[in-house]
């Protein structure tokens, strides 16, 4: 794939899948503020790295990603201490960290003039958030040891990165390891076309790339042929689980979601954490924004666990008959999944075992949960659930002693890949 920058100088163009994944990205960042922030604590510190930052602005007057992150911070710190005021609770204080890296020096530039002002006014007109701005005038990788930097030396433990690449290389996996591994409360949010994958795979490991899209009737000359494929059912399929392969050991939970794009399953837009509770928070994000994300396969908790030859493809766009038909399927995996592990398991530990497997909304979970004949859900003290609403990760699920569907050694049960 030919690499096509933006020229911001001239006015760039905004497009239907940035326009999707600018969306998510505002509505993931309103949605961790507000998870993250709901503790009865008074300062809250991140760093935020827009890697591939823009000049800011398209020419439709659509702001790019930086000005959303400025924005969703505003609007975090209005509208949480508004509520704390009501509440009669100590303000919260936000400290954050944002560094915005773009190799175009014009684009920067711009990019600089339109964030200045809005900063000023922030400090001036909302004194309880704290942003500290650096700008970087480099290629990723090699901006990305003075990002490390900056993070470690603000002794940030939070930090999320955005990293909109052109194309595919612009982000070597070991960085993105790097990134994940440098504290337990990092994400990515990583967006990338699929034909530089496939063009990377193929000159760099091309027996994984046959080996992964053989089944689906697609071989080696997958990148040449992509413009034929794309919009098929079975291509969704075979490059959900090659991302997913691809991906899967850089965090402990990552979604292999393709943007549902008009023309085609082109573009992903990936998200790695290692805390099930992100990886919760994103999931619930997909579902609010319908059919901006698409998922070939079960909707379950084993989301890639299907036969395409039998299970006729099953294309799952998030959206309110998707969720009925996850809900259904939820009834039967939850038990089964928790006679896999014995009679009982805690919630907690069943959130770390099936996050990375599942694409389903959380309140969905908790429904089949509280709806399941076959379980009981019990809180610490030894009562039991009634309401889905109030399940907690230390809660314990178990199972009742009339089991019909799954008795003692049942030989069909399977268990979600721990990764």
């Amino acid at each position: 794939m030919v690499k096509v920058r933006y020229t911001w100088s001239a006015g760039a163009s905004l497009g239907d899948h940035s326009r999707r994944k600018h969306k998510i990205l505002r509505e993931y960042l309103r949605a961790y503020l507000r998870v993250r922030c709901s503790l009865p604590r008074e300062r809250f510190r991140i760093a935020i790295v827009d890697g591939f930052a823009g000049g800011g602005q398209y020419d439709d007057g659509a702001v790019g990603s930086p000005l959303i992150i400025i924005e969703e911070l505003l609007l975090a710190s209005q509208a949480l201490n508004a509520e704390r005021a009501d509440q009669g609770a100590r303000a919260l204080e936000i400290e954050c960290l944002l560094i915005l890296n773009e190799a175009d020096p014009d684009a920067l530039q711009l990019l600089r003039e339109l964030c200045e002002p809005r900063l000023a006014a922030i400090k001036e007109g909302t004194p309880r958030l704290h942003i500290s701005p650096h700008y970087l005038n480099a290629e990723f990788e090699v901006a990305y040891p003075k990002i490390k930097d900056l993070i470690a030396a603000g002794r940030y433990r939070n930090a999320i990165f955005n990293l909109d690449q052109y194309g595919y290389a612009q982000v070597a996996r070991a960085t993105m390891q790097d990134i994940m591994s440098s504290t337990q409360s990092s994400e990515i949010i990583y967006t990338f076309a699929i034909q530089s994958l496939l063009t990377f795979l193929s000159k760099t490991d091309p027996a994984i790339l046959q080996q992964q899209l053989s089944p689906f009737g697609l071989g080696e000359n997958v990148p040449a042929d992509l413009d034929g494929l794309v919009s098929k059912r079975d291509w969704l399929g075979a490059a959900e689980r090659l991302v997913f392969s691809t991906f899967r050991n850089i965090a402990a939970f990552s979604s292999p979601f393709s943007i549902n794009n008009p023309d085609g399953w082109r573009y992903w837009l990936v998200h790695f954490a290692n805390n099930f509770r992100a990886r919760q928070v994103y999931n619930n994000v997909l579902h609010q924004n319908a059919s901006y994300q698409a998922h070939f396969g079960r909707s379950g908790l084993n989301m890639l666990a299907y036969d395409p030859g039998q299970d006729g493809g099953l294309l799952y766009l998030f959206e309110q008959q998707d969720r009925a038909a996850a809900h259904e399927q939820l009834l039967t995996d939850i038990p089964r999944f928790v006679t896999d592990f014995g009679d009982m398991m805690s919630v907690g530990e069943f959130y770390e075992a099936v996050y990375n497997a599942t694409a389903a909304h959380s309140d969905d979970i908790h429904e089949a949960m509280i709806g399941s004949g076959e379980l009981h859900v019990m809180t610490a003290d030894g009562g039991e659930r009634r309401r889905a609403n109030t399940i907690s990760i230390t809660d314990t699920l178990k199972l009742r002693h009339q089991r019909s569907l799954f008795p003692m050694f049942f030989s069909g049960s399977r268990t979600l890949p721990r990764e």
